[in-house]
């Protein structure tokens, strides 16, 4: 865990972050880690003060596995509303499944990293089906009424209804997928994107790094690697400086 500010906390999981935002006894939480780090995430809530039933809502940045793992448990066991972008609520729900296929996966296992990475994932619940019974747009355009007071920005690309969240009083980023600064596949550190085979549309990727771009921020929490001070700007810059064509 690493804090960020008096409010901001990232936390690493297996292989993948998430960000815990406090405002007194409340709190937000910005993706849950595979299923299998569901203890996990209920560890680190506790690091910071915070019961699990004092999660205001959970903020989804896209319906992978690997972000979404424990979202349901909470909103079943805690009544914690699941909140992501309208494109992407259908994806949460698992009315289709749109991620990297493990056929794609094992056509390029040959490379160690690849298939290090595959090995832990599955440990991790990689495999484990995870819908969200009810999974929420956000309420209305602009900041949301949440500790932090998130503003939820579309960047698609890595899934059509994948989402930013920028917490302007921080200066802090939450880039999901979106933008990441490591990932056990890649052998590039620093801002970067994640390496083709996972996202949906790799072109509109990169389109949506003129959105971060655009964004007031100091701080990058990104969904995998490690949290950079480093102005939204800069770290496309150096994203766009070390972009590979498309596949892995």
């Amino acid at each position: 865990m690493r804090r960020i500010d008096a409010h901001t906390y990232v936390v690493a999981g297996s292989d993948v972050n998430w960000v815990i935002v406090r405002d007194g006894g409340a709190a937000t939480l910005i993706d849950t880690g595979y299923p299998h780090d569901h203890d996990r995430v209920l560890a680190s809530l506790a690091a910071v003060g915070v019961a699990p039933e004092e999660v205001v809502a959970v903020l989804v940045t896209h319906a992978h596995v690997d972000h979404l793992g424990a979202a349901e448990r909470l909103r079943s066991r805690y009544g914690t509303p699941v909140l992501t972008h309208p494109e992407e609520v259908p994806h949460a729900r698992r009315d289709f499944l749109d991620q990297v296929t493990l056929g794609a996966i094992a056509a390029r296992a040959w490379r160690p990293a690849v298939l290090s990475w595959a090995v832990r994932a599955v440990r991790a619940g990689a495999t484990v089906d995870v819908p969200v019974a009810e999974p929420r747009p956000f309420p209305r355009p602009g900041r949301l009424d949440l500790p932090g007071r998130p503003l939820p920005v579309h960047t698609p690309g890595h899934t059509r209804g994948h989402c930013s969240y920028l917490l302007p009083d921080s200066g802090v980023l939450v880039s999901g997928d979106a933008l990441v600064t490591a990932h056990p596949t890649s052998r590039a550190r620093g801002p970067q994107l994640l390496p083709g085979m996972f996202h949906a549309d790799r072109d509109r990727a990169l389109r949506s790094l003129a959105v971060i771009e655009a964004l007031d921020s100091e701080w990058l929490l990104p969904g995998h690697g490690p949290a950079l001070r480093i102005s939204a700007r800069a770290a496309v810059a150096r994203a766009r400086a070390t972009s590979r064509p498309p596949g892995l």
